[in-house]
């Protein structure tokens, strides 16, 4: 395994240095801030693009930067020196070796998000490796084992949600079996020029602070939202249904490769061509729902894995999800991607066009969802179509789950939500993506069935702003979640929250169990409904001790983290 590898820097000072970016800022504006891959107009990205990153030896510089987008100046932590940072283009069957330079002044670490590596090389502080001190460089070296659409970004502290991410393409060994004829990766984030730990402070002090959609007076009288009758029930729960996400377009600005609506990136095409988008959800707070109007999506892949091809006119995007789709533009004109946050407070839209120049539409944003009581785990009504094996569903294999001060709800009829659009999306008379339309293009590799079952809860109060596994925040003396080498296990994620959780286990893929046998979609990430349930059959073949957790950045931040360790037998725990 690769060690520690300290070379001194430069130590710079962060206020010294702000202060003179800011200055140069009003002079250079955006000079340099977009990476040549994320340029406002893209002809497309290819293996030979000389200004992505590839080969066997690679090195990134984590830095502060002023940045200004759309009008709205603040402070960014860049991977060398641009937002998004450098997209990696790597080969299947390689080794490669990244340093990373540390130039803050405090520790930063790497997470290559959905690559399967060795456990001291996944990047996390604490877990897996010490982090990289300011004014030093760590060395990161580990074999590529897959292909597909990846990202990377910072897991210490709020670095990530201020700009230290970027998207890594990792081409097959052999023919890829989805074929293009061009292909643009869009990376969607949110950010603000509210540093994330004030935005957190608000956060603690009124769970509402963000939320601008409230219902008022003015909707009850004119017969919008919800009955006097609902109302006064939610209010006696210490409830507001409009609190889809908690932080919204009220403060956060939507990018797509770093340009808000203003900037208008644009991806070019030929009409007729099959063009591959590689979309990678990298927000910090925000699930995103993807349409393109006037040209349907054909998902080919999930997580980076290939899945058998489904047409779908809008996909729900959970934080740190990637989808690949394909879209055929037949049409010699403008094409508005729309990225439009889950409780609809804002969106961002880039082009497809044929020619540089041309400028898609921002549409209206459509009317804001309301959770319901079935966002609580309350709704009784069977959905049609379910496939799910509550068989090995065991409320037993929750331990230690209690009512507790971070525990404001426990849904009493939590439902399997895989087969339902996403919060919101129900209704829609369109065709949207679920994950029960999922299914594996090739046969999974271990297709055993689970020996154990084990049950965790999604839990937390948003008057506090606390969130945990099974009522229990994170905490370094916490037990880990243990796993022995090679088992097979039936995981069942409850929520007991009305906020939708994407969730993350490092180093490893898992199979959703939908139905589709040992053609399950393999995925890393999984957005667990309100009110809901997801099933997966894990295979614990990665010895070491690995990240879980919610990637909502201050729901992991204010405790939904967890670890989970892996151990041959005879090891000890």
């Amino acid at each position: 395994m690769q060690g520690r590898r300290s070379i001194p820097l430069h130590h710079l000072n962060r206020r010294s240095l702000l202060a003179g970016a800011f200055t140069a800022l009003g002079a250079t504006g955006l000079d340099g801030l977009f990476p040549a891959w994320a340029q406002a107009v893209s002809p497309g990205v290819t293996p030979r693009d000389p200004d992505v990153l590839g080969g066997e030896e690679i090195r990134l510089t984590a830095g502060h930067r002023a940045i200004a987008i759309d009008g709205r100046s603040g402070h960014a932590i860049t991977v060398n020196g641009t937002l998004p940072g450098p997209l990696l283009r790597l080969r299947e069957g390689q080794t490669v070796r990244i340093t990373v330079d540390n130039r803050l002044d405090e520790d930063t670490s790497i997470h290559w998000h959905g690559l399967l590596v060795p456990f001291d090389q996944d990047g996390v502080p604490g877990v897996s490796f010490p982090g990289i001190p300011a004014g030093e460089s760590f060395t990161y070296d580990f074999p590529l084992i897959q292909a597909g659409t990846y990202w990377y970004h910072s897991h210490s502290g709020m670095q990530e949600p201020m700009g230290q991410y970027g998207p890594i393409v990792i081409d097959p060994e052999g023919t890829d079996p989805i074929r293009s004829d061009r292909e643009h990766v869009l990376v969607l984030s949110d950010w603000s020029p509210i540093h994330p730990h004030r935005i957190m402070t608000r956060l603690k002090q009124q769970s509402g602070y963000f939320n601008w959609q409230k219902q008022t007076l003015a909707s009850l009288v004119g017969g919008r939202d919800q009955r006097l009758k609902d109302r006064l029930e939610w209010g006696r729960m210490r409830m507001e249904p409009s609190d889809i996400l908690d932080v919204t377009g009220a403060t956060y600005s939507y990018l797509v490769n770093g340009h808000g609506n203003v900037g208008n990136w644009t991806g070019l095409f030929r009409p007729g061509e099959r063009v591959r988008l590689r979309i990678i959800n990298a927000a910090a707070m925000t699930i995103f729902n993807i349409r393109i109007p006037g040209l349907r999506m054909t998902v080919v892949a999930a997580d980076g894995q290939p899945v058998k091809p489904v047409a779908v006119d809008e996909i729900q995007i959970g934080n740190a999800e990637t989808y690949d789709v394909i879209v055929e533009p037949g049409e010699p004109r403008a094409y508005a991607f729309v990225a439009e946050a889950i409780d609809r407070s804002g969106l961002v839209r880039a082009t497809l066009a044929p020619q540089a120049g041309m400028v898609a539409p921002i549409p209206p944003r459509r009317p804001r969802p309301l959770a319901t009581m079935r966002d609580m785990g309350m709704d009784m009504s069977a959905m049609p179509g379910m496939t799910m094996d509550m068989s090995m569903r065991n409320p037993a294999h929750a331990p230690g789950m209690a009512l507790t001060p971070g525990v404001q709800t426990i849904a009493p009829m939590p439902a399997d939500r895989t087969n339902e659009p996403g919060q919101g999306l129900r209704g829609a008379e369109h065709k949207v993506l679920v994950y029960a339309d999922l299914q594996a293009l090739a046969r999974n590799p271990d297709p055993r069935p689970p020996s154990r079952a084990l049950e965790i809860h999604l839990t937390g109060n948003m008057e506090r702003y606390m969130w945990a596994f099974d009522g229990k925040a994170y905490s370094p003396v916490l037990d880990p979640v243990p796993f022995r080498a090679g088992e097979r296990v039936r995981v069942t994620l409850v929520n007991d929250t009305m906020m939708a959780h994407p969730i993350h286990l490092h180093g490893h893929f898992f199979e959703l169990v939908t139905g589709k046998g040992d053609h399950a979609p393999r995925k890393h990430t999984v957005t667990v409904a309100p009110g809901g349930i997801v099933m997966f059959d894990l295979t614990a073949d990665a010895v070491g001790d690995w990240a879980f957790h919610c990637h909502m950045m201050l729901h992991m931040h204010a405790g939904m983290f967890q670890v989970v360790t892996v151990r041959a037998d005879g090891d000890a725990a």
